[in-house]
């Protein structure tokens, strides 16, 4: 029998569909940053009876642990925990530009501030861009500032100038031609009254101090983030998109948080996990290579019981199902010709699943075992979710990679799923809104039923 994935809008009710998606867009307009969105998680979790690690004391089954301000883990307990997990893991980290550690100069009467970008961009598309400041400082005090400019109409925004197209007429390649070091940010150009040297950027540093007492020492110990000054929007007359900064992969994170608050009776537990710095290879201690989330699980281990946490983790892992969720490029009619039809999701038609990612032959890749694919398309066919195929793209013309190997290195068993993106990694990312409903309640069922 042939297989053929369904347009989801004629089988979805479009009021539902819109209804999720001006929720998410909500939650997208507010977790610009990986630490904005780990806040907005905390204020869904705890709305829908979620407790804090430290302030749980068995008598909830409902209990979630904050890593750095930046990623999380958060479980539902269904007896035992030794019988084993559901879980959905997603990132909320984006491709961004970050300040430099001393970012502030000036330059021809004018202060700027030095950038260096942050996971996989096409720099071109950062020029010349309306864009959001998010900071967060910790003093020498110990006093934490935090700066948010540009989220509110008001507010003023932050741009990159390009070369005018009349001074600019040279032939390179575009990947060539954008400098990354020319990516810096216009802070301002008034001058101080009486300063001689440096006196816009003097301006600026006293701005600073006047406002958010901050002074330029203060720039090495801050995270400061720029983020597209865009807010969600529907995308086309028939306004079926959805056009966001940060999709990837903060749709996964939200769906996944909506589906695990929402489940009802699921046969085991269940949890998400949401993790930062994915988009530079998961490193760090706030990243899916980090050991926080399996020092987590050891302690609920423990206060269920469990004598020997060293081997009762092994033991669990390997009990696990967990779905990386991730999203997948979706086919773009304009650039077709970089993947593979038959194997390639497009928008509308459910969520992806993606058997493998990596490089070239497979490389860096967790590939799914045919056992564990067949348990999870057996759940969405029962219940009813819509899916298709997707990779990423044609055999080595590309290729990305997500959290699923190194939670498989647990001894999990791990799947990608997600939504397809058109222009993933660009200022402003497309996405089904038939497809985020899809992919909600695709996690929200395997969180449920599978076992």
């Amino acid at each position: 029998m042939k297989f053929s994935p369904k347009n989801l809008w004629s089988v979805r009710d479009r009021n539902q569909i819109e209804s999720f998606s001006k929720d998410y867009a909500k939650f997208m307009d507010l977790a610009r940053t990986e630490r904005m969105a780990i806040k907005e998680s905390v204020l869904m979790l705890q709305e829908a009876g979620f407790v804090p690690m430290e302030r749980f004391d068995g008598t909830t089954d409902k209990v979630y642990a904050v890593n750095r301000g930046k990623s999380l883990i958060a479980v539902r307990l269904v007896g035992k925990l030794e019988n084993g997990l559901n879980l959905v893991a997603a990132h909320i980290d984006a491709p961004r530009l970050d300040f430099k550690p001393q970012p502030i100069f000036e330059e021809e009467k004018i202060a700027l501030a030095r950038t260096h970008y942050y996971g996989g961009v096409k720099k071109y598309q950062w020029f010349s861009l309306p864009l959001e400041l998010h900071g967060y400082v910790v003093k020498d005090t110990g006093e934490v500032v935090e700066i948010h400019l540009g989220q509110c109409k008001d507010d003023p925004v932050f741009v990159a100038p390009d070369l005018l197209p009349h001074l600019d007429k040279e032939d390179a390649l575009v990947s060539k031609k954008f400098d990354a070091e020319k990516l810096s940010i216009v802070l301002g150009t008034i001058p101080l009254s009486g300063q001689e040297k440096e006196a816009v950027k003097t301006h600026i540093l006293k701005i600073l101090k006047d406002k958010y007492d901050l002074t330029e020492e203060d720039f090495v110990s801050g995270e400061f983030e720029l983020v597209p000054a865009l807010k969600t929007r529907s995308v086309g007359l028939d306004e079926s998109l959805l056009g966001a900064y940060g999709h990837d992969d903060r749709i996964c994170g939200y769906t996944a948080l909506r589906g695990l608050i929402d489940v009802k009776n699921p046969v085991r537990s269940c949890g998400v996990m949401l993790f930062d710095r994915e988009e530079i290879g998961s490193e760090g201690n706030a990243g899916a290579k980090a050991n926080f989330y399996v020092a987590f699980l050891k302690k609920l281990l423990k206060l269920q019981g469990c004598t020997d946490t060293s081997l009762g983790i092994d033991e669990l892992f390997a009990k696990t199902s967990i779905i990386s969720a991730d999203v997948c490029p979706a086919v773009d009619p304009m650039f077709k010709e970089v993947h593979d039809l038959e194997n390639a999701a497009r928008v509308g038609y459910g969520i992806g699943l993606v058997r493998y990612t990596g490089s070239g032959g497979k490389s860096g890749s967790n590939e799914a075992h045919a056992e564990f694919v067949a348990k999870v398309r057996k759940v969405l066919n029962q219940e009813g979710i819509v899916w298709q195929v997707a990779t990423m793209g044609k055999v080595d013309r590309g290729g990305g990679g997500t959290v699923a190997k190194f939670l498989a290195e647990k001894g999990a068993c791990v799947l990608d799923m997600g939504p397809a993106l058109l222009g993933m990694h660009s200022p402003f990312e497309l996405v089904s809104k038939a497809d985020l409903f899809e992919t909600y309640k695709a996690y929200k069922t395997l969180l449920e039923k599978l076992s």
